[in-house]
């Protein structure tokens, strides 16, 4: 894998630049690449950013509209959005060292930026709100998903906090909502095949070797539905929605499962019932145990 070269623009506002490897073409110059590469961004848009120096090699040398294309070349520039809906609900900091910050994340927030949002992101806030340049995810949870969320801030010791999820070192607990069925028999361990699946945002099981593993348990009935724990032993995307929606419990307010329902856009009324309740792990430092527990209910 290319290594990255360090980031030549500064962080402004809390968003760091983004960066593109040019791939394999022909293109006159950087300038009509960049049109074709993203059709929704004006010609004019591209050339104030050149003009403005947003957009420049992995050394920092300024790219021009007239800049020749040369494949395998990094540029990077900032991404920018015309209008980002402000999210209505605050991000919590439960912990933070010389190496890690821990956060406790709202429902609606996405961890990192993406398509229509930049600085509504997690990542994005905590670094407006600490000033910690380097600051980076461990590991992710979905925008619908509440819950504790893992951050490095020292490059030095990342890799070896990185390599706590990559090794399964990691104890996760997770609550949701969903309905009651009396006739399952809890606790169980539920096993499947996941891939991907229809639309392409989606997960799904089918027949095979089995590469994802949770366990389910019964912590209370309520009036109108149940509050169950989840211990995922591996990470598959959406593994604990496609798990409950398998067996029949899915969790309340899902848009995606067992049936995709219509983009509710903007609608905050119907967040998701899931939670990252706990997080634990030993320290890959110093030995120590560390134990993060999320202050949100569902």
């Amino acid at each position: 894998m290319t290594q990255v070269p360090a980031p030549p623009l500064p962080i402004v506002d809390g968003v760091a630049p983004s960066y593109l490897w040019l791939p394999a073409g022909s293109w006159p110059n950087l300038l009509v690449f960049l049109e074709q590469r993203f059709r929704a961004i004006d010609r004019a848009t591209w050339i104030a950013r050149m003009a403005r120096g947003e957009v420049v090699d992995g050394d920092g040398v300024r790219l021009t509209p007239d800049s020749p294309y040369r494949r395998g070349m990094c540029i990077f520039y900032y991404r920018e959005l015309d209008a980002e809906t402000p999210i209505p609900f605050e991000e919590i900091i439960l912990y933070q060292d010389e190496r890690i910050l821990v956060a406790d994340k709202p429902h609606f927030l996405p961890v990192i930026p993406t398509g229509r949002f930049l600085h509504e992101t997690l990542l994005v806030r905590l670094k407006k709100r600490t000033g910690l340049a380097h600051l980076t995810p461990i590991h992710r949870l979905d925008r619908e998903t509440a819950g504790v969320v893992i951050f490095s801030h020292d490059v030095a010791s990342r890799g070896a906090y990185q390599s706590l999820f990559q090794q399964r070192l990691v104890d996760k607990t997770y609550e949701a909502l969903a309905p009651t069925r009396p006739e399952l028999a809890l606790p169980l361990v539920h096993r499947s095949r996941m891939v991907d699946g229809v639309p392409f945002f989606r997960m799904q099981e089918v027949a095979g070797e089995p590469n994802s593993e949770t366990r389910i348990e019964l912590i209370e009935q309520r009036e109108t539905c149940s509050l169950y724990h989840m211990h995922p032993l591996t990470g598959k995307k959406h593994q604990l929605r496609v798990h409950l929606a398998a067996l029949g419990i899915p969790i309340i307010n899902d848009t995606f499962y067992p049936e995709v329902y219509p983009c509710k856009g903007d609608d905050w009324s119907a967040p998701l019932k899931l939670l990252a309740r706990e997080i634990s792990f030993t320290d890959p430092l110093d030995g120590r145990r560390r134990h993060f527990a999320s202050q949100r209910e569902l």
